[in-house]
């Protein structure tokens, strides 16, 4: 698909990477890792035709379409999410455009006998033939069963794109990366925004993709799921095994294990023919020996060991005072964003040396709650905060708090006191900012040495309580390693925001889901939770609820009227589903009628009361499947 040829980018005389060469082909699903700087991102804008390399060639199959899932997603605003999904199929909002035009100049002219009318039959019949072919005649309803997928109400898709979160909108992208059926997909950091649930559905997709995918990601067990290849970045040079990230990295050992024991032989070959090159030159009856050796010497390839980059940040949480036993208690606390509510009487006792995880889908009031505590946010009920409590809080988009214009030295040094003013170039040292780079600005910073720079920032603030939204975006993995390693080590109270299932393992003993204004507790760390909902595909929650509420009540003999009644549900679902099919057959009947033959289509006077009819019925089928198919999964036994 995609034939990469000794490309080499350079930045300021320094080479982000240097003639590296791969292939990609349709199955490939790449990780592609490396520390924050080591030019992912780049390469990814080189492969989607963003930005030129320096030297070096891309080739690709022909007409070889990719998609490209960014960082950050810029949506037009004043689109509804049908309207930005529907953003997927420009050709066929062209010929739709060109269709409407023709039809338009059809029912005006009456020139039947003309060249140019005939021109137009003709380019109606050619548009509206392309127009089938691609799909035109589904590509509504696609678009409406894949955002349900994602996750979407129908009550959603009217709603404009400004009203949702980033995880929302991210959904939407993708969506839209999906529907357009590319043969490369791009994903840098897909799962920076996505909350679990959406993280296990995107790696469902993933898994089943036939294209080529390349994943920039900093999460090892969302690599693991899916990749079958990776390629890291590393000091200019790229390494590239068929595996996924974990087994790439035992291979990555193995091979260097081997090339050092191939070095130390070599070097004692080298070694032994130098004693003997020695004693055979002092005798001129070996000279010619000698000079044998000699070339051969010169001759040998040297073993090289494959260098890495290991450093890493240098990171501890100090407590500042030790404040009482209860750090927060909370009262039928609330929050409302104008007519939505978000939290509903909230009951919450924080205690001393708490390690708390807050998960559950985005916009259901996880971020709120950690701003709320902080007291960032304005709320209904009582939230009172315990004695000596200090908290520090790391906000979701920390670093974009940081002024652009400033330096990396100078952000430190203005949120410095006089006692730790000069603590300030040690702290930054331990965060990789060393020499000259402290003069560097933040607006040329990357995303995750701005995440390393807030770390920093936040050391300068005392506090015994923290407080961390999604701490681990943009952070690569050996930072983040370094992060949690300081979290554990952190003596203090620890809540946190995260959608990271690696990092938050071992991390916290206790975990709160946010789900429709409440909180659940569950006694125990990430993979207690995932296992006590049973939730490798958290869609199925609900579901699953279902069946253990089952299993409880086949003992009191009430199993059958409840597998009846189910047994009922699914077969009304298949009933309206089938209702459903036909009737989009048949209006799509009536589309093609309309097009092809408008005039004697208009002046069958019942067939727009037909066609009325049908769509208005198509509507109350789907607002009936949708009630079916919301009895089945909160039905409870």
């Amino acid at each position: 698909m995609l034939n990469i040829h000794n490309i080499s980018v350079a930045f300021g005389g320094e080479y982000l990477f240097e003639e590296i060469a791969f292939r990609l082909n349709a199955g490939d699903r790449t990780g592609l890792i490396g520390k924050n700087g080591a030019g992912k991102s780049t390469l990814l804008k080189i492969l989607n035709g963003d930005m030129e390399p320096d030297t070096g060639t891309i080739a690709s199959d022909k007409e070889v379409k990719i998609g490209f899932l960014k960082q950050d997603i810029d949506f037009h605003q004043g689109r509804t999410v049908l309207e930005e999904s529907y953003q997927a199929f420009e050709e066929i909002k062209k010929l739709e455009s060109g269709l409407a035009h023709i039809n338009t100049q059809l029912v005006e002219r009456t020139d039947y006998e003309s060249d140019g009318y005939q021109q137009l039959m003709i380019d109606l019949n050619d548009l509206t033939e392309r127009y089938e072919i691609l799909g035109g005649y589904n590509y509504q309803g696609d678009t409406e069963k894949v955002l349900q997928g994602l996750g979407f109400l129908r009550q959603d898709f009217d709603k404009l794109t400004d009203t949702f979160s980033g995880g929302w909108r991210m959904r939407i992208e993708l969506a839209k990366l999906l529907l357009q059926n590319n043969d490369v997909l791009l994903l840098d950091e897909p799962t920076n925004h996505l909350d679990i649930e959406s993280i296990i559905w995107l790696e469902q997709f993933l898994r089943n993709y036939p294209g080529a995918v390349v994943i920039v990601s900093h999460d090892k067990m969302f690599l693991d799921n899916v990749t079958n290849r990776t390629i890291e970045i590393s000091l200019g040079r790229i390494y590239d095994y068929n595996k996924p990230y974990s087994k790439y990295l035992v291979l990555r050992a193995e091979m260097k294990e081997q090339q050092l024991n191939a070095q130390k032989n070599q070097e004692k070959q080298i070694q032994q023919t130098e004693k003997l090159i020695e004693k055979f030159r002092a005798k001129a009856s070996k000279a010619s020996m000698a000079q044998s050796l000699i070339k051969k010497l010169d001759r040998m390839d040297r073993i090289a060991v494959d260098e890495d980059d290991n450093s890493v940040m240098n990171l501890r949480f100090p407590v500042s005072i030790t404040p009482g036993k209860v750090i927060a208690e909370m009262e039928n606390l609330t929050k409302n964003y104008g007519a939505k509510e978000v939290l509903r009487g909230i009951d919450l006792l924080v205690e001393r040396e708490s390690k708390i995880a807050f998960v559950g889908q985005n916009g259901q009031g996880k971020t709120t709650l950690a701003k709320i505590l902080v007291g960032e946010l304005e709320h209904g009920g009582t939230l009172k905060l315990g004695h000596n409590v200090q908290l520090g809080y790391f906000a979701q988009n920390q670093a974009d708090y940081l002024e652009g214009e400033k330096t990396i030295h100078d952000t430190m040094i203005d949120a410095a006191n006089e006692k730790n003013r000069s603590k300030v170039r040690d702290i930054l040292g331990s965060f990789l900012f060393r020499g000259e780079e402290v003069d560097k600005y933040v607006k040329v910073l990357s995303g995750g040495e701005r995440n390393r720079l807030a770390l920093a920032k936040m050391l300068l603030q005392p506090f015994n309580v923290l407080v961390m939204d999604e701490p681990t975006n943009h952070l690569d993995i050996k930072s983040k390693n370094v992060l949690k390693q300081a979290l554990q080590s952190f003596e203090g109270t620890l809540i946190l925001v995260s959608h990271d299932r690696d990092f938050l393992q071992g991390l916290t003993d206790t975990v709160y889901e946010f789900k429709d204004g409440a909180i659940k507790e569950y006694l125990g760390d990430i993979d207690f939770y995932l296992e006590q909902r049973n939730a490798e595909n958290f869609r199925k929650i609900e579901r699953k609820e279902k069946a253990a509420i089952e299993k409880k009540n086949s003992k009191s003999g009430n199993d059958y009227e409840k597998q009846k009644k189910l047994k009922s549900l699914n077969n009304r679902l298949g009933s309206i589903e089938k209702k459903i099919t036909a009737l989009e057959r048949q209006i799509q009947e009536y589309d093609h009628q309309l097009l092809m033959d408008y005039d004697k289509t208009v002046a069958d006077t019942s067939f727009f009361d037909t066609y009325h009819g049908a769509k208005k019925q198509l509507e109350k089928l789907m607002e009936e499947w949708e009630d079916v198919s919301s009895d089945l999964e909160g039905y409870s036994f």
